[in-house]
């Protein structure tokens, strides 16, 4: 009697086995494609009104989102995932429950002009921080808006990086704002809505809370907030720029230092612009928002752009 020596056939419970690792492979390769890993965040990839300020370079600024209200602009927001921007809380005052009513348009320029590569696409919720009490001047003015689905990113559309805890920006640090508000009190921005930029130093907190200064009890100036702009005036953010970013740049990445929350009257003399510090919140939105990307810098280096470099 001879016995085989060779391997026995695939067949029958080994078939179904092997069937069904091919199976699982070809899965996997298949939500690898479905999901590629998002961009690094806070680096444009550029193709190349707020008061004072200059047009901005086409995508410079990809993550700069515009909130619309019934179709218009309303406010401006940063975008930190493919499914969450962060803005100003105050933009939804006496609308937090009427999500129909917004929408946000990205990957865009020139308001007048969106472009074929724009995205628009409606929101499902907006989570205000829970202790923003709806007063103008209040602290924790921020606020997350979650988007119907996930936006396609783009040369135009990426995200920007939130400073992790190695960040601290000193005063007089170089950092920027954009938007598509008011370029003087009561003054729309002109045809075709170009998106402005403008270079602000970060003001000493201690030189803010004295020029906001409301009497013993009633600092206007909390822990949370953060202050940058020119004491003589002249260059400031203005009405329609309300949520939009505060960046500043950290070893060639951009990261979103506060949210433009308020100030009084538009580049007014020693009435330089309130932020609020993403600093503050910065564990807030990283429970809510999966995906978040946070950036910093190496030990001992400084900001990028500080006046102490």
């Amino acid at each position: 009697m001879l016995i085989s020596r060779h391997p026995p056939a695939l067949g029958g419970g080994w078939l179904r086995i092997l069937t069904s690792l091919l199976l699982l492979a070809s899965t996997a390769t298949l939500n690898a494609v479905k999901m590629p890993a998002p961009p690094d965040c806070g680096k444009p990839q550029q193709l190349n009104r707020i008061v004072g300020g200059e047009d901005s370079a086409d995508s410079e600024w990809p993550w700069v989102v515009s909130i619309q209200k019934n179709g218009t602009h309303h406010c401006a927001g940063s975008l930190l995932t493919n499914r969450w921007v962060v803005t100003a809380a105050h933009c939804f005052k006496g609308t937090l429950n009427k999500p129909l009513q917004f929408s946000v348009l990205l990957g865009i320029w020139q308001l007048a002009n969106p472009g074929q590569r724009s995205q628009q696409v409606g929101i499902s919720w907006v989570y205000p921080h829970p202790v923003y009490s709806w007063k103008e001047g209040s602290r924790a003015d921020i606020a997350l808006v979650r988007l119907e689905h996930p936006i396609q990113f783009s040369e135009r559309i990426l995200p920007i990086c939130l400073p992790d805890y190695s960040v601290h920006l000193p005063p007089n640090t170089n950092c920027w704002i954009a938007g598509w508000g008011s370029v003087h009190d009561g003054v729309p921005l002109s045809q075709p809505q170009t998106l402005q930029k403008l270079k602000v130093p970060i003001i000493d907190p201690e030189i803010c809370g004295r020029l906001y200064w409301r009497g013993a009890g009633q600092e206007a100036i909390t822990e949370d907030m953060l202050c940058a702009g020119y004491l003589e005036g002249e260059r400031d953010a203005c009405l329609g720029d309300s949520g939009g970013p505060l960046m500043c740049q950290v070893e060639d990445t951009w990261l979103l230092a506060g949210i433009i929350s308020w100030g009084e009257g538009c580049a007014e003399r020693n009435r330089p612009g309130v932020y609020i510090s993403l600093t503050a919140h910065r564990s807030w939105v990283q429970r809510i928002v999966q995906g978040v990307q946070f950036r910093g810098h190496s030990q001992g280096r400084r900001p990028s752009g500080s006046a102490n470099t």
